[in-house]
């Protein structure tokens, strides 16, 4: 690590491969142009050579690292990755958000957390299977405690979590989100039924994000005829977001290609990663799941926006995801290369691709950090 009061990046190549530099101070953006002339107390010369862009931003990650089933450090999946922004997808309640928030204080990433819905956070599976668990007043408390740290919720409202609540626990989560002072983006977990996914769309609202929305799963956006249910485009058209949180069990290529086809774009990339996908598959981190959009067809103009600017909007980062002037110094520096590499979904189905994404430094706040050494 090379710590650093001003720091010039020159000869870089923006996602449309043109050039870029930047001068970075005091841990914010001070100048963005084509072709700097500024002095600096050190240079990063890229050589026209890497891509530069804002930091990379996971806003579905489980990082708490005294759970036992989904828990990872966020420098893991974090900075040493080329993400410098983590959002911890609910692994915390009311009980245990507190200390998530003080581990998250010696972390070189910026991490941030969706306040889980369920009081305990993700202990075990069925954290909503308990409808005592569910209290507005401990969440409210913690919202309040912590209000630069918690900037969201989380209901997984599948089977296994829910069990036979069905859709009570969401409808309770959207209760609270309508009485809290500070209106927080709500992420809804989608899976196995009951409940149904039509039932769950009906309740959510503009800006609420549907997290897993390319899993393969018969409770999915397709139809047993593999097409598109017809509530899936009245959902995106009223406002839902769709994210498309990889994970172990929720990313399927051809549920992507199909709903590609008939235009239902998800919104804002995100990998679910956690230590055992991270290590084993088929997530392993955020450039896998960016060459699997690649696969896919998007450009990587359209995939930038998805790990940036949409995530930092919807989430309120008001200072992070644009390489503009007074933006947090957040970077992520990194190559596109030839090569062959299989990539994985969630149900064994194997790609090739001929694209590879190797991020090679991440800078937080003004910080350079070289990955990979």
């Amino acid at each position: 690590m090379i710590s650093l009061k001003t720091l010039y990046v020159k000869n870089g190549l923006d996602g449309n491969n043109d050039s870029i530099e930047l001068l970075l101070e005091d841990g914010k953006i001070k100048a963005v142009g084509s072709k700097l002339e500024v002095e600096a107390k050190e240079t990063l010369d890229l050589r026209s050579k890497a891509y530069v862009s804002a930091g990379w931003i996971d806003d579905h990650t489980h990082c708490y690292e005294k759970l036992t089933l989904y828990y990872d450090d966020p420098d893991k999946i974090g900075y040493l990755t080329g993400v410098t922004t983590v959002i911890d997808a609910g692994s915390t309640g009311a009980d245990n958000i507190s200390d998530f928030y003080k581990i998250t204080r010696n972390k070189i990433t910026n991490v941030y957390a969706m306040i889980n819905v369920s009081r305990t956070g993700i202990l075990e599976q069925n954290e909503l299977g308990d409808l005592e668990k569910i209290q507005f007043g401990p969440l409210k408390n913690e919202v309040g405690e912590h209000p630069d740290f918690i900037i969201g919720m989380k209901a997984r409202i599948s089977k296994s979590v829910v069990v036979g609540n069905g859709v009570k626990p969401l409808l309770l989560a959207k209760e609270f989100q309508k009485r809290l002072e500070k209106k927080l983006p709500l992420m809804v977990h989608v899976g196995t039924n009951p409940p149904e996914l039509s039932e769950i769309m009906a309740v959510m609202d503009s800006g609420d994000i549907m997290t897993h929305c390319y899993n393969g799963k018969k409770n999915g956006i397709l139809d047993q005829n593999r097409e598109i249910k017809p509530f899936v485009k009245e959902g995106l058209a009223k406002g839902i977001i769709f994210d498309i949180g990889h994970g172990t069990d929720s990313f399927n290529f051809q549920t992507a290609q199909t709903a590609i086809k008939n235009n239902i774009q998800a919104q804002s990339l995100s990998t679910d990663i956690y230590h055992t996908n991270r290590q084993c598959g088929p997530v392993y981190n955020m450039a896998t799941c960016i060459e699997k959009m690649l696969y896919l067809g998007y450009e990587m103009t359209q995939i930038l926006p998805m790990i940036t600017t949409i995530p930092a909007k919807n989430f309120n980062l008001n200072t992070k995801g644009k390489l503009e002037a007074g933006y947090d110094a957040d970077l992520t520096i990194f190559e596109i290369n030839k090569g062959t590499k299989q990539l994985r979904d969630s149900n064994g189905n194997i790609k090739t691709t001929n694209t590879l994404i190797n991020p090679i430094y991440s800078v937080v706040g003004g910080n350079v950090y070289s990955i990979g050494e």
